[in-house]
């Protein structure tokens, strides 16, 4: 076998690119992935207790239609700062009262089936005059994550939702119509 340095020359050009990336005691600052439960997704209220409702009854119905985040690399390697908005598409029924209303979204923070972290919070919501459909983007949310060289961002997931009641939850669970 006979040493051939032409073949070898694209070798050595590439050689010094072995010390690129990340060094060793830092990692990208990889995100977590939005997770929509479909039964967790979508809330309809109606005027009024009980399990007979038809379309005059209803208050409000609101669905979670996306989830938007960033994260960034900061100094400190230990929490990945995470930022978090959900949007949602309202309508307003015939028996709502004014053009007002809060609906309450939850945040949760899970690896793998384990929630790690959960925030409740009140979105705000006013319809214009003459306006029954609105589209509306929750404040930001800021979410620290523990990471590590072993385990980045994308070990976590979001998932985001209405806090139902029991009730909302089974109307939700059974279908359209509830």
């Amino acid at each position: 076998m006979r040493f051939r340095p032409r073949y070898c020359l694209p070798a050595l050009l590439l050689l010094p690119l072995f010390g690129c990336g990340a060094g060793r005691d830092e990692f990208p600052p990889q995100c977590p992935t939005a997770k929509l439960v479909p039964a967790l997704a979508e809330l309809t209220r109606y005027a009024g207790p009980g399990p007979g409702h038809d379309l005059t009854d209803m208050v409000l119905q609101a669905r979670v239609v996306g989830v938007d985040g960033k994260c960034e690399t900061v100094n400190e390697k230990s929490v990945l700062p995470t930022t978090v908005t959900v949007s949602i598409a309202l309508q307003r029924g015939p028996a709502m009262k004014g053009r007002d209303a809060d609906v309450p979204v939850f945040l949760a923070v899970v690896e793998g089936e384990t929630i790690r972290d959960k925030r409740v919070f009140q979105v705000h919501l006013a319809f214009p005059p003459n306006v029954d459909r609105i589209t509306i983007t929750s404040p930001p949310v800021d979410l620290a994550l523990p990471v590590s060289a072993q385990k980045t961002g994308a070990a976590y997931g979001v998932i985001a939702g209405f806090q139902l009641t029991p009730a909302e939850l089974a109307a939700n669970r059974k279908g359209p119509g509830g």
